[in-house]
């Protein structure tokens, strides 16, 4: 009797060190999450054994001060020390435990939350991680078009403006005929009127703003350049005409002018 009670315990020992043979494995790919929407961080173990008497844990590797990200532990959450900013956003899903499925659901996602994560398991006797990358997008705001002056030509330059993207965006020129009528820049020169488009693109995300560059704006210019030099023209010759007649009374007043301030101080 002795004998099988043995044979039995050795049997279920072999049996509890075989189950607790597993690996943790990830996304072999970025994960990409867009800002304000949730997304699924992978994370499960091979052969598909229940982690739910294990430690799950996830964090963020590299942080100075706390990494926790989320903690399961006997059959519980226990985030008391978890990152302030993740606070009421992280959730794992018990019944997939089970299954060795051990994904963190992120909700409302910030673009603060893209970088390296870790998905720990530990068991009795064993522990491993995977590695996950998540890479943010967030849509900044719609793209803001300026009039930044004329140029010596008369040509029109035109800013185009688009705060709040992650990661860096594209910026393009469009025509009326909506081709790259002009070089990827945040300016440029016009020297005819036309429908001008500034567009602003990353991925699935795209923005753009519309301004209308009409004849007017050129002939303005040239309007008021022609006017300018027109008016300082006959102003240069009204003044060299009054002090040529006027040579005596200027000079009686700038010397009563000088006399005067002399006595007042």
């Amino acid at each position: 009797m002795k004998f099988i009670c043995l044979t039995l315990l050795i049997i279920s020992g072999i049996a509890d060190s075989l189950s607790e043979k597993y690996e943790v494995v990830g996304p072999a790919d970025p994960v990409f999450a867009v800002a304000g929407e949730d997304v699924i961080l992978p994370c499960s173990v091979k052969p598909n054994i229940s982690v739910v008497d294990m430690r799950v844990e996830w964090f963020r590797p590299g942080l100075k001060d706390s990494q926790l990200v989320h903690l399961y532990e006997n059959h519980e959450d226990r985030n008391t020390e978890q990152i302030q900013s993740y606070r009421g956003r992280t959730k794992l899903n018990h019944q997939e435990l089970q299954r060795g499925n051990a994904s963190l659901k992120l909700s409302s996602v910030q673009v603060s939350d893209e970088g390296l994560y870790k998905g720990f398991i530990q068991s009795k006797s064993r522990s491993d991680d995977a590695t996950v990358n998540v890479s943010v997008e967030a849509a900044g705001r719609p793209p803001v078009i300026t009039v930044d002056g004329f140029d010596h030509s008369g040509g029109l330059h035109l800013q185009c403006e688009s705060e709040g993207w992650n990661p860096e965006p594209d910026l393009e020129w469009l025509d009326s005929r909506h081709t790259e009528g002009f070089s990827v820049k945040h300016t440029i020169t016009l020297h005819h009127s036309d429908k001008i488009h500034c567009r602003v693109k990353l991925r699935h995300h795209m923005l753009e703003t519309l301004i209308i560059s009409s004849s007017n704006m050129f002939h303005s210019w040239r309007t008021s350049v022609i006017v300018i030099v027109v008016l300082s023209v006959i102003a240069g010759i009204l003044i060299a005409v009054f002090a040529h007649k006027n040579r005596g009374k200027i000079l009686v007043f700038l010397l009563f002018y000088i006399f005067y301030v002399n006595k007042a101080v």
